[in-house]
C-alpha cells in the first residue's frame, strides 16, 4: 500500500510505481473560489471549497440598454435614435440611466470613425466581428471621451457586458485592447488631437469625401467648425404652441410643476418668447405640458420657412411635404386655425404622424392627403394662396441630430435628391394662384439641393421670380443648417 501523509497520498511512491493516485472529487478550479486559511494548532493549510452561488453583480442599466441598442443597430434599417427611444421606454429607465444610455449610444455612433481608427491601431488593421467592434467602440468612448467614468469601470463593465450577451470567447480580446488603451490615456488623447489637424476626417469622425467637399467650399477652418458643431450634442429646443397657451403660462408650469430649466435663444426670424431651450427637464413624454400640447420640439432653423411663407387667417395653404407635422402645426398657429390647410405626404403612414401631432397641439384646420403614386390626380387643379415645399433632402445641415446619417450618406444621392426636389416644384407651380407665394426649403448645406434647384426651377418657369433666399450655416448662425427660397408667381 502506498504511504500516506496527513494531507493525502505520498505522490513520490505512486509516481515510482507508474500510476497516479485517485484524488478526491472536487469541482474544476475555474468553477470554485479557494479560501485558504492556516490551522493554528497544526500549522497545516485548511482549504474550503465554495461554489459561486451568489448572483452576478448588477451592471449599469444605462450601459446595458446602450449596448443592446448598438448591437441591434448592426441589423440596419432603423436609426439609432429610434432604437434608443424604444429601448428606453421598454426598460423604464430612471432619468440618470437614460442620460447615460443616450450618451454612450449616441457618442459611440458619432465618434465611430475615430474609434475604429484606434481599434485598427491595436489590431494591425484586422477586420473584427461587427459585434466585437461594438464593444470596443463602447469601451473606448468611455475611456477617451468621457472624463467622469473611471477607466477601470469602463473596462470592467464593457467586458462583463460582452460575457453576459454571449461573447465570452471574445471577452479576453476586448479586455486586452481596452486595458492597453487604459494604460495609454494621455498619449492617446494627444494623438487624437493631433489627428484633427493632420487627418480631420478621422480626428472629427466624418466621411472623408464630405470633409473634402466642405473644405473646398469654406476652407479648412470653417470645415473644422462645422464638424465640431456636428459632434456637439444638440440642445432640446421647443416652440410654444400659442393655439393652446401663452408663453408665460408655459414657463410657470415648467418652473412650478415640472422642474424644467430653460433659456431664451434668439433669431431674427423668430418672434419673442416663441422658442425656448430646455436645459434640464424630465423625459418629454412624461411632461404634462408636452402631453397637453403646450409645446412642440423644434429647432429655431425650422421656423424660417414658415416665417418666409407668412400665412394669414382665412388663406388657402398647401404643405406638400408635411410629415411629421411641425411646420404644418406652426402654419396653423399663424393662421389662428382659420382657413384651409392641406397637408400632403407620400403615404398614409407618414400622414398619421401629422394627424397625431395636430391632435395633440389642437390644430383643427388641417386636412391630410396621401399623394401615393399619382400626386397629380390627388391634388387636382385647385390653386392655393401659398405653398410650402419642405423637400426631402440629404439633411447635412442637421448631422448633429441625425447621428447615423453621416455614415449612410453617399455622394451620388445629391443628384438623385435634386431631381426629386425639382419634381416637387414642378408639381406645385401650376397650383399656385397668380400673385401667390411658393416657399422651397431644405435642411441641407449642399449647393446641388439648394441654389442649383432654384436656378433650374426659374429657368423652367419664367413666370416665377425669386423674392429672397437665405442659407443658415451652423458655424455662422448657431442653429441647425437650412436653406429657404421664396418665389412669387
Amino acid at each position: 500500500m502506498p504511504r500516506r501523509s496527513d494531507s493525502g497520498y505520498d505522490r513520490s511512491d505512486d509516481d515510482r510505481r507508474g500510476y497516479a493516485p485517485r484524488r478526491p472529487e472536487r469541482p474544476a478550479p475555474h468553477l470554485t473560489k479557494r479560501i485558504i486559511r492556516i490551522d493554528e494548532a497544526t500549522g497545516q493549510p485548511l482549504v474550503e471549497e465554495r461554489r459561486p452561488d451568489v448572483p452576478q453583480a448588477a451592471l449599469s442599466p444605462g450601459r446595458d440598454v446602450a449596448t443592446r441598442v448598438l448591437l441591434q443597430r448592426l441589423q440596419g434599417g432603423v436609426f439609432v435614435e429610434d432604437l434608443l427611444d424604444e429601448a428606453c421606454a421598454q426598460a423604464s429607465l430612471r432619468p440618470d440611466d437614460r442620460r447615460l444610455a443616450q450618451e454612450l449610444a449616441y457618442g459611440s455612433v458619432r465618434w465611430q470613425g475615430a474609434l475604429d481608427w484606434l481599434i485598427a491601431r491595436k489590431t494591425d488593421g484586422r477586420q473584427q466581428r461587427p459585434q466585437v467592434q461594438v464593444f470596443l467602440r463602447l469601451g473606448l468612448y468611455q475611456l477617451l471621451m468621457l472624463d467622469r467614468i473611471p477607466p477601470h469601470a469602463a473596462v470592467f463593465e464593457t467586458v462583463e457586458q460582452a460575457k453576459r450577451l454571449g461573447f465570452a470567447l471574445e471577452a479576453n480580446f476586448i479586455n486586452a485592447i481596452l486595458r492597453r488603451y487604459a494604460a495609454e490615456l494621455a498619449p492617446t488623447k494627444a494623438l487624437l488631437e493631433e489627428l484633427k489637424a493632420t487627418e480631420p476626417h478621422l480626428g472629427f469622425s466624418h466621411p472623408q469625401w464630405l470633409v473634402e467637399r466642405w473644405t473646398q467650399r469654406w476652407g479648412a477652418e470653417d470645415a473644422r467648425r462645422l464638424m465640431e458643431w456636428n459632434n456637439t450634442p444638440p440642445p432640446t429646443c421647443v416652440r410654444v404652441n400659442r393655439l393652446k397657451v401663452e408663453p408665460q403660462e408655459l414657463l410657470d408650469r415648467w418652473r412650478q410643476k415640472e422642474h424644467a430649466e430653460y433659456d431664451f435663444p434668439r433669431a431674427p426670424w423668430v418672434e419673442e418668447n416663441q422658442v425656448f431651450t430646455l436645459k434640464s427637464h424630465p423625459a418629454l413624454n412624461a411632461m404634462g405640458s408636452f402631453k397637453d400640447g403646450w409645446f412642440y420640439v423644434q429647432d429655431p432653423s425650422t421656423l424660417l420657412a414658415v416665417h418666409a411663407l407668412d400665412p394669414w387667417a382665412g388663406e388657402s395653404v398647401l404643405d406638400l411635404c408635411a410629415a411629421p407635422g411641425g411646420k404644418t402645426a406652426y402654419i396653423a398657429q399663424k393662421m389662428e386655425n382659420d382657413g384651409e390647410l392641406i397637408a400632403c405626404d407620400i403615404s398614409a403612414d407618414r400622414l398619421q404622424l401629422v394627424a397625431e401631432n395636430c391632435q395633440r397641439l389642437g390644430v383643427t384646420c388641417v386636412q391630410t392627403r396621401a399623394l401615393g403614386d399619382n400626386p397629380q390626380a390627388v391634388l387636382g387643379t385647385k390653386q392655393f394662396d401659398k405653398i410650402l415645399i419642405d423637400a426631402p433632402c440629404s439633411n447635412t445641415g442637421v448631422l448633429r441630430r441625425r447621428l447615423d446619417l453621416r455614415w449612410r450618406l453617399k455622394l451620388e444621392e445629391f443628384e438623385t435628391l435634386r431631381d426629386t426636389q425639382l419634381r416637387l416644384l414642378h408639381l406645385a407651380a401650376p397650383r399656385l394662384k397668380p400673385g401667390g407665394t411658393l416657399v422651397y426649403s431644405t435642411c441641407s448645406l449642399e449647393p446641388e439641393e439648394n441654389q442649383e434647384v432654384v436656378d433650374r426651377f426659374l429657368a423652367a418657369h419664367t413666370h416665377f421670380r425669386l423674392e429672397s433666399s437665405q442659407e443658415l450655416i451652423p458655424f455662422k448662425d448657431s442653429v441647425d443648417g437650412a436653406f429657404v427660397a421664396k418665389f412669387r408667381r
